[in-house]
């Protein structure tokens, strides 16, 4: 027995000088594991004969346990003070200003509606906004869309359970609706553009069922397609930064402009890649054309009088070709990882010349 006293002083000093974890669990193993010391004794119990055994059996099982109690509380008091030490070391001071990185992104939608209204801003013109929720009046009917128009269709609007004067609200397909209200708000000379979200039943690779529209609209007493054509042109070349970028226009039919134009820029597809660019190939980028005289007449102008130009473009579309963004889709994943290779510094937006409220 005095063989056991001297044993459990020594495993106890043992345990109680394992100054961490790692210590502690080596004197585990030397006490208590399969080649342990208490273990050990154990093993000779079958040496002993029943009486002795018997005795043996309750000395060497009152060590072990006690060695067992003193292994855990020493390990408790261990992984509270590694708790504490942590703790102290990894405090934060809120009185430090915050972290230098950049942390938020600007959203290449944003970005590019910036760059579209600055250079727009440049050519005298000013921004106009209005609802996404519209009457049918300002968003068909106002703009020469006659009623079996396949746009009218639930197929390709959405409606809402709302009424104004017999029709129902619709979310507007377009940003042109608020063309007929600032024409009807404001007489001529008149140069807008109209950032904004829009709404069309579609949604894929390529469309989205809420997407983002610019469009201007010119009226006044001299403009004609001559001016419509360098406008634009002047637009495609400063947008995508090439000086001589191929720019041509091709007849195309909108209710509410007459004669209307798509707008195509030169590209090359070589390698199953998309270069802008001087080149073989043409690619699509917005519609546009003079605006149609009926609906000068629907928004009170006389248009023996007056004349103007009118373009639209789509905002996504703008940001792909120029950014190299692939799928529509992802602009609204909220996936901060897409942000942070596709977002810009809030230093890069550019500047706004002149905003208005119409």
């Amino acid at each position: 027995m005095q063989d056991l006293e001297a044993l459990k002083s020594e495993l106890t000093a043992a345990i109680d000088g394992a100054g961490d974890l790692d210590a502690l669990e080596a004197v585990r193993v030397a006490a208590l594991g399969r080649k342990g010391s208490v273990t050990g004794l154990m093993k000779t119990l079958g040496q002993l004969d029943a009486d002795e055994r018997k005795a043996a059996g309750r000395a060497f099982n009152a060590l072990k346990d006690e060695i067992a109690e003193a292994l855990e509380a020493r390990r408790t008091a261990l992984s509270a003070s590694g708790l504490d030490a942590r703790l102290a070391e990894e405090k934060i001071d809120v009185t430090l200003p915050v972290r230098p990185e950049r942390r938020g992104c600007v959203h290449p939608i944003s970005q590019t509606i910036d760059e579209v209204i600055a250079i727009f801003g440049e050519m005298g013109f000013t921004v106009a906004e209005g609802p996404d929720i519209e009457e049918d009046w300002y968003n068909f009917t106002a703009l020469n869309i006659p009623q079996d128009h396949p746009a009218r269709q639930e197929h390709d609007t959405f409606y809402i359970n709302a009424e104004k004067e017999g029709r129902r609200m619709v979310l507007r397909t377009h940003t042109s609706p608020v063309q007929i209200r600032t024409m009807q708000s404001q007489k001529p000379p008149i140069r807008i553009i109209v950032p904004g979200r829009t709404y069309r039943s579609d949604h894929d690779a390529t469309h989205s069922p809420m997407f983002h529209q610019v469009e201007g609209l010119v009226v006044d007493e001299t403009s004609h397609m001559g001016h419509l054509k360098g406008c634009l042109m002047e637009f495609c070349r400063a947008f995508f930064g090439i000086d001589d970028l191929p720019v041509r226009f091709r007849p195309s039919y909108f209710p509410f402009t007459e004669p209307s134009a798509e707008v195509d820029i030169g590209c090359t597809r070589e390698g199953g890649g998309l270069k802008i660019g001087a080149g073989d190939d043409w690619l699509e980028i917005l519609g546009s054309g003079m605006v149609n005289p009926a609906v000068l007449e629907n928004c009170g102008i006389d248009s023996a009088k007056y004349q103007g130009f009118a373009f639209g473009m789509g905002v996504e579309r703008l940001a792909m070709l120029k950014y190299g963004i692939p799928d529509l889709r992802t602009f609204y994943d909220s996936d901060i990882r897409w942000l942070k290779h596709f977002g810009f510094a809030p230093l890069d937006v550019p500047s706004l010349l002149g905003r208005t409220v119409g």
